[in-house]
């Protein structure tokens, strides 16, 4: 009953301590030192070997390190064995930190201030109390809502969209494909946060900055092939969009010279607003094990019909 760790080698020997410690009577290996691969029951990855199915013949549980399970290509992972996508505190917590910080950057005029600061220029700026500012999440997963209920302490008026309906306290909920331009029309901070399906890909694009109130920005923690990058481009020239924070992009890296990297009015991280933390991630794994040994639905299990 082995379990097989393939991603970044460093994190892999974190997870292999942990286990050594919390579960040590489930083997451990760290990709490429498959051993026997007849006994791999579980493999945690951010990607899984090609041809999983004759790679590992007796896999039962596939976990993605990641909090999505877009980069997996499901159709080489056998119907019979559940793919798990993480859930876990870490995840979250970080999420939550760099969406609440890109929120704040854009209310009390940070961009603003840093372009001054380069012109050596002192000037205030009007402030405005978060009660007047409109902010929309779109995707209401744990991540959307976990970002959702802290910034409705400062004061924002909340906002949220998903494919199927929801009810979330303090926060006005919007729901399905006929709903996206209501849900859009009324948002001042768009933050991305949808799982990556054929039906969200390419969702940021000109028709949906063209429905933001004038001046609007935007937050992508998604996945890259969320924006229409050359969208993004012409709303931001035209002032439709005021400012962009991009943690994803694609490809990822951007090449070298491409216009996002050095747009005064664009932020570019490199795919770290979020990660999973080895020491609360294995607890949730474990927990995951327990679960799947008593035939119960695993946290984080995903929908293969709906990729997530």
């Amino acid at each position: 009953m082995t379990f097989l760790y393939k991603a970044d080698p460093t994190r892999g020997a974190q997870w292999a301590a942990l286990f050594a410690q919390k579960a040590p009577d489930v083997p451990f290996r760290i990709w490429p030192d498959v051993g026997d691969p007849a006994e791999i029951r579980y493999l945690a990855a951010w990607q899984p070997p090609e041809d999983p199915a004759r790679t590992l013949p007796n896999l039962e549980v596939v976990f993605s390190i990641g909090a999505g399970v877009d980069q997996f290509d499901l159709s080489g992972v056998p119907e019979h064995v559940p793919v798990v996508r993480m859930i876990e505190p870490g995840i979250v917590e970080g999420m939550v930190e760099y969406v609440t910080q890109a929120v704040l950057t854009l209310h009390r005029d940070l961009f603003v201030y840093a372009n001054q600061q380069q012109q050596q220029i002192w000037r205030e700026a009007p402030v405005r109390a978060a009660a007047s500012r409109r902010v929309g999440v779109l995707g209401l997963g744990v991540l959307g809502v976990a970002v959702l209920e802290r910034l409705r302490l400062f004061g924002f008026e909340c906002a949220g969209w998903s494919r199927s309906p929801r009810q979330i306290s303090g926060v006005q909920c919007y729901a399905g494909a006929n709903a996206l331009d209501a849900f859009v029309a009324r948002t001042d901070i768009l933050i991305c946060l949808l799982p990556l399906t054929p039906a969200t890909r390419g969702i940021l694009n000109a028709r949906l900055f063209a429905n933001l109130p004038h001046g609007a920005s935007l937050i992508q923690t998604g996945r890259g092939p969320h924006l229409v990058q050359e969208d993004l481009l012409t709303a931001l020239d035209s002032g439709q969009v005021e400012h962009a924070i991009l943690d994803v992009t694609d490809p990822e890296p951007l090449p070298a010279g491409h216009p996002l990297w050095s747009h005064p009015r664009v932020r570019v991280t490199p795919h770290i607003a979020s990660v999973t933390r080895p020491e609360t991630a294995v607890d949730v794994v474990l927990e995951n094990l327990r679960r799947h040994r008593a035939g119960l639905t695993m946290l984080g299990q995903i929908d293969r019909t709906r990729g997530y």
